[in-house]
C-alpha cells in the first residue's frame, strides 16, 4: 500500500491542530508512555456522545503491543 506525500502533510497538519485544541490530551499520553506502556497494562476508553449514549472497550497489552508502541516513539524522534 502506497502512501500519498499530500495526505501525509494533510494529516500532520490535522495533527498539529488537534494537539493545539487538545494540549492536555498529548502531554497524558506521554505520561502514560512513560509510566505505563508494559505488558499486562489494561487500556480502557470510553466514548460518550451527546445524546448521552456510551461506548467503552478495553484491551491488556501484549509485549508485541509495548514493541510496536516502542517503534513509533522512536519514529517520533
Amino acid at each position: 500500500m502506497a502512501m500519498n506525500p499530500m495526505m501525509l502533510m494533510k494529516l500532520k497538519e490535522r495533527l498539529k491542530l488537534f494537539q493545539s485544541q487538545h494540549p492536555k490530551f498529548q502531554m497524558f499520553l506521554h505520561a502514560v508512555g512513560e509510566q505505563a506502556i508494559e505488558p499486562g497494562t489494561i487500556i480502557e476508553v470510553k466514548v460518550t456522545r451527546p445524546d448521552g449514549k456510551e461506548m467503552v472497550t478495553n484491551l491488556r497489552l501484549t509485549n508485541d503491543d509495548v514493541e510496536s508502541v516502542r517503534m513509533v516513539s522512536e519514529m517520533q524522534k
